[in-house]
């Protein structure tokens, strides 16, 4: 797999690309703040190919003071090329804290298959985030 796309920290002027990328953060309020958020805090790395942004991760120290990933969303076209994986890496290797953790749904099977080549192992299951869709850490 040739990786023809850069990974690197997002800025306010790519929010409206991110907005593109993400439908949910197009029409969802806390999703939309939740980027803002992101990029300002210097939370939020984004995939860009070609100076066209295809993707982005965001880290967070919020999960009883560990790191933890919230979001890795890969363009659809440039999914299965690499982009979530680098993403997850590089937000790994940004992380201050020596435990890192990070979540999907039950029924975002791609994401748990990335997860678990990744290296990641399950540490739980919440209930009740989403009606009848699991949450699994």
């Amino acid at each position: 797999m040739v990786r023809d796309f850069e990974i690197r920290d997002a800025v306010p002027s790519d929010r409206d690309a991110i907005f593109a990328l993400d439908p949910a953060a197009r029409v969802e309020a806390t999703r939309s703040e939740f980027v803002r958020r992101s990029i300002e805090s210097a939370l939020c790395l984004i995939a860009e190919r070609a100076g066209r942004v295809v993707g982005y991760g965001v880290l967070e120290y919020t999960f009883f003071g560990n790191g933890f990933i919230s979001m890795v969303y890969v363009a659809e076209p440039m999914r299965r090329e690499g982009v979530g994986r680098a993403l997850l890496q590089a937000l790994a290797k940004r992380c201050t804290t020596s435990k890192l953790f990070t979540s999907t749904n039950e029924s975002n099977e791609p994401m748990q298959r990335l997860l678990e080549a990744s290296g990641y192992v399950p540490s739980g299951v919440v209930e009740n985030l989403d009606p009848g869709d699991p949450e699994l850490f």
